[in-house]
């Protein structure tokens, strides 16, 4: 039997990098009421959130355990509610997942983003370009976000350098005037599309289109030069260190260009409106 674990608090739980930390509460209620979203990608689990699941009460042999996402959070949760350390993760494995996440690491694939480690760093882009996004290295579904217009006040010299000494640097991104969010799904292999809505950056929903409906709509040429060039990436440098789940934002923009917002080293809630359009045109 397969065992599928729902964690969305797993950004939250990858930028902390503690097997201890905490997460929300609200975060956590997410978890346990919405758990069945697992069940859209892996109908014969069974699919739970870790704060529900107790292992000895269940009498079937477990062969796999799946996660939203890998962290160590998760990990140690899961070790204390039963389940054996071999169906899990290795802390090396976790730790690579979480190397892989840090924003920096696609850089190579971002056109005028740049790891941004000071304030005189920063002040000098703003020199060249008057709009940009500060993002932190861990974070997600909008949170660790800041929007630069022209100069960086008192209170974004704060963020910038506390976020560079617990993170490392900051990702410096030009605005763009983007019209689409689209994303590639890959699981070891690729899937298929998913177009989804943000607002400031932060994820509203998906919309249900198909793939091929997808790559008419958005700049089929350009979208088609994306994903061969973000696939030669990963196949270079992460198909040795990962193999699983992710998801690769895009930004399509009124000019034409696409352009790689980031990787999501987890499932999606593209994969689950994917594996939906799949399931109903069957």
């Amino acid at each position: 039997m397969k065992l599928c674990v729902f964690n969305p608090e797993h950004d939250l739980c990858l930028a902390k990098g503690r097997w201890n930390y905490i997460p929300p509460r609200s975060a956590v209620e997410f978890a346990c009421r919405d758990a069945s979203i697992m069940s859209v990608l892996y109908p014969d689990a069974v699919c739970t959130s870790v704060y529900d699941f107790q292992f000895s009460i269940f009498n079937f042999q477990l062969d796999e355990v799946v996660a939203w996402g890998w962290d160590a959070v998760v990990k140690h949760e899961l070790i204390k509610r039963g389940i054996p350390a071999e169906l899990l993760p290795t802390d090396e494995e976790i730790e690579t997942i979480r190397e892989l996440q840090h924003r920096s690491t696609v850089l190579p694939l971002q056109e005028g983003c740049h790891a941004v480690k000071s304030v005189e760093e920063m002040e000098s882009l703003l020199r060249e370009r008057e709009h940009w996004v500060m993002k932190a290295p861990w974070s997600g579904a909008g949170r660790g976000l800041r929007w630069v217009h022209g100069t960086l006040t008192a209170i974004d010299r704060d963020w910038l350098l506390k976020t560079v000494a617990n993170q490392r640097c900051v990702i410096a991104e030009p605005r763009r005037e983007v019209v689409a969010d689209v994303a590639l799904e890959y699981n070891s292999q690729f899937t298929g599309y998913s177009y989804f809505k943000t607002g400031s950056g932060v994820y509203k929903e998906n919309i249900a289109m198909t793939d091929d409906r997808i790559v008419e709509t958005f700049r089929e040429t350009a979208l088609q030069q994306t994903k061969a060039r973000v696939e030669a990436w990963l196949k270079e440098n992460v198909v040795p260190r990962y193999r699983g789940p992710l998801g690769v934002d895009l930004m399509v923009c009124a000019d034409g260009s696409v352009h790689v917002a980031e990787i999501n080293f987890r499932h999606t809630m593209g994969m689950v409106a994917h594996a939906k359009i799949i399931d109903n045109s069957l």
